[in-house]
């Protein structure tokens, strides 16, 4: 098919504009803020039990055991076979959602829901193997802002076809099928890469620059990887494809897969051995675990606040509120001017005291507006949170070196996520009623926030020792109890 050739067209503008209308369209899903009055309303008659304790557990399980396999596969097949899996897995999800009926289809739905999200890093990863390193600032940027714009579009739309237009959620369903049915079409016509982060690194070309054996082996050929290093080829294992410049076509010697998953241990010990990465690293983890897991299950909790069946709901104008609060708290962050290495774990802390105490009201208050009012603190500081991090983390790190870590933490959250939801949720668990899961999900971002403000103070007290140190040398002071330098006032071990 002529389709799932590679482009003529090598400008960056061409891939850009279709993956931001790809996005685009795969997140103008109105009926997703209506879920939980569709599931439990006439149209599939489902109990909050069952939606909570049998149905949505099935999306984190199967997004924990297909997202490690789902990113190997994404590099290895160079990302648009993955994102047109993605725009399946959309149609089929949606498919189901409408016309299936009973416990059974829906945990099917959450599977096919989980195969959407797991595949989402071919979205955010692909557009580094079609375009220049100068422009990556740039389409990130837009990539990622589509994704918010549609969201609340979608989230807009629907508040305004149910209060409005008093519009059926079966139809809010048919809207969001056919939205991501376009996404799948404009699949079709991205680019195939001729090279990936890990397993295609290079293009033939630049395996044809390389010296001959003799040469070789006396110093190794080196390249310029996506992050501005330069790396020796033995480093960067890759796989030689046609000369003309066509897919690199080559099956990957089992040797070579070896060494890449060597090469992503050593890079990912390397990375975690910074104790400043490693902490960031540790919050989006947790943090996201719980974040995503107060989104899975809020429309159950304002379901039980307010029954759909009997009062007016207002959730699409909420979740429109909260991404575009999101929205424009991640932007502030770029003007704020913050020592983020004495500071950063402090705002950490502080933050995650915002999110527990918005959780906790949400727990405790009996008025809906509350509830919302709690989520958008909730929702806006998380946001802003995880910029910051992916910032902090992203800094220092080559593009391949982000991906794998973005990949990690995802993974582990997804790890504390399930062992969550198998204690909190599941019927094999505890299987507490929802408003006794918002108050273990803001005891547990206590926790946290606790975790952190130990850490920044430990900081900021070893900074200020530090900074005494330099002022008052030990050289000049005979009377300091530890010349050589300030300790542990807890250990007595140097700082």
């Amino acid at each position: 098919m002529d389709c799932f050739r590679t482009s003529p067209s090598h400008s960056w503008i061409y891939p850009t504009v279709i993956l931001c209308l790809f996005g685009f369209f795969s997140m103008m899903r109105p009926s997703e803020p209506f879920l939980i009055p569709y599931l439990s309303g006439p149209d599939k008659n489902l109990t909050s039990s069952e939606i909570t304790n049998e149905i949505f557990p099935i999306w984190t399980y199967s997004y924990l055991v297909l997202l490690l396999p789902v990113f190997v596969l994404t590099d290895y097949v160079r990302y648009k076979p993955v994102i047109i899996l993605q725009g399946v897995s959309f149609i089929i999800t949606w498919l189901l959602l409408l016309f299936g009926q009973g416990v059974k289809a829906m945990q099917v739905v959450e599977f096919f829901y989980g195969m959407v999200t797991a595949t989402e890093v071919a979205y955010y990863a692909y557009i580094y193997s079609v375009v220049s390193p100068e422009h990556y600032q740039k389409v990130s940027g837009y990539c990622r802002s589509i994704t918010l714009v549609a969201y609340t579009a979608a989230s807009v739309l629907a508040q305004l076809l149910v209060s409005l237009a008093s519009l059926s959620y079966f139809y809010l369903n048919v809207i969001s099928l056919a939205s991501v049915s376009v996404a799948f079409v404009l699949s079709l016509f991205l680019p195939m890469p001729k090279k990936s982060m890990f397993f295609h690194a290079k293009s033939s070309k630049e395996i044809r620059k390389q010296p001959n054996k003799n040469e070789a082996s006396d110093a190794p050929y080196k390249i310029n990887t996506p992050g501005g290093e330069e790396k020796p080829t033995s480093e960067i294992p890759t796989i030689s494809g046609n000369l003309d410049g066509g897919p690199l076509s080559s099956p990957m010697p089992q040797n070579v897969a070896l060494s890449v998953f060597v090469q992503w241990f050593q890079d990912l010990k390397e990375c975690y051995s910074s104790k400043r990465l490693f902490y960031w690293s540790l919050w989006w983890a947790f943090s996201t675990a719980g974040f995503n897991q107060v989104l899975n299950y809020v429309q159950i909790l304002w379901d039980y606040k307010s029954p759909s069946q009997s009062s007016f709901v207002y959730n699409g104008a909420v979740e429109a509120i909260a991404t575009f609060g999101g929205a424009v708290a991640a932007f502030a962050v770029g003007y704020v001017k913050v020592n983020w290495d004495l500071l950063g774990e402090l705002a950490l802390a502080i933050f995650s005291i915002i999110s527990a105490g918005s959780l906790f009201l949400m727990h405790y208050t009996t008025d809906i507006w509350a509830c919302y009012a709690g989520y958008l603190i909730f929702k806006s500081s998380y946001m802003l949170l995880i910029t910051i991090a992916v910032f902090q983390i992203a800094v220092n790190l080559s593009v391949e070196r982000y991906a794998l870590v973005f990949g990690m933490n995802t993974f582990m959250a997804l790890v504390i996520q399930t062992v969550m939801t198998v204690i909190v949720v599941d019927q094999k668990g505890l299987n507490l009623p929802i408003s006794i899961q918002f108050l273990v999900y803001g005891s547990y971002f206590a926790v946290i926030a606790a975790i952190f403000l130990m850490r920044s103070t430990y900081i900021i007290y070893s900074t200020k020792c530090q900074k005494q140190a330099q002022s008052s040398p030990a050289s000049q002071n005979p009377d300091e109890p530890y010349p050589e330098g300030p300790r542990n006032i807890i250990t007595g071990t140097k700082l």
